[in-house]
């Protein structure tokens, strides 16, 4: 089994928010490869499916971003996951919107979801980063981030979280440079100019597009 845990915050004050960009990612999954319903489990909301022959458990934590850890350790544990088997995906500040980065474990960059998630599960889980841009001064992070997109940014986003569920299949076979690739490719038929990313040996691999409750976090 593979967990694939999206990170945001729950409710519909949050849904549009760069912030939760994770959740929008694993709703398009489910909804993309026909997952059964999103039901209340492990502090969170679940759905189960298949990508070929492997498992996969769709979580988006419903605890709020600083205490995502929770939710994640939970279904990790009970089904006594390696971190090798948890991809957990979220909005990255430091990277250029529409760029994104799969990687096996690092620190939390700043990002109270990944901090909660190392200190309840441990760090070396895979990630997978959607960047979102930055607002240019750290002190207006937290209300960029807890702001929808705006309308022009609509489109990548769209584009992106489809590219994402597109590809998926080689992601939950640990092929992250073709993960890459594919993702790419779709986003360059979907109108986006960019450039596949090379083939890497390592566990890492990026491309780019051109282009409050006390639980919340930055």
């Amino acid at each position: 089994m593979i967990l694939i845990a999206g990170l945001g915050n729950p409710g519909p004050k949050y849904q549009n928010h760069r912030h939760n960009i994770g959740f929008m990612a694993v709703d398009e999954i489910a909804r993309a490869h026909g997952f059964g319903p999103w039901r209340a489990r492990f502090h969170g909301e679940v759905a189960e499916g298949r990508i070929g022959s492997e498992k996969i458990l769709l979580l988006k934590p419903a605890t709020f971003m600083n205490e995502s850890g929770v939710a994640v350790s939970e279904a990790a544990n009970f089904y006594k996951l390696g971190p090798n088997e948890v991809y957990v995906i979220y909005d990255e500040i430091d990277l250029a919107p529409a760029k994104i980065r799969v990687k096996a474990g690092g620190g939390a960059a700043g990002h109270n979801g990944i901090r909660s998630i190392a200190a309840h599960y441990g760090k070396d889980f895979m990630r997978v980063r959607l960047g979102v841009g930055h607002p240019g001064d750290k002190n207006r992070v937290p209300g960029y981030v807890l702001h929808d997109f705006a309308k022009a940014e609509l489109p990548w986003v769209d584009a992106l979280i489809r590219a994402v569920s597109n590809a998926l299949p080689d992601l939950v076979q640990a092929r992250d440079s073709e993960f890459m690739n594919r993702v790419a490719l779709d986003m360059r038929e979907q109108g986006f100019a960019e450039k596949p990313a090379k083939k890497k040996t390592g566990t890492k691999a990026a491309a780019a597009v051109p282009g409050s409750k006390s639980g919340d976090d930055t």
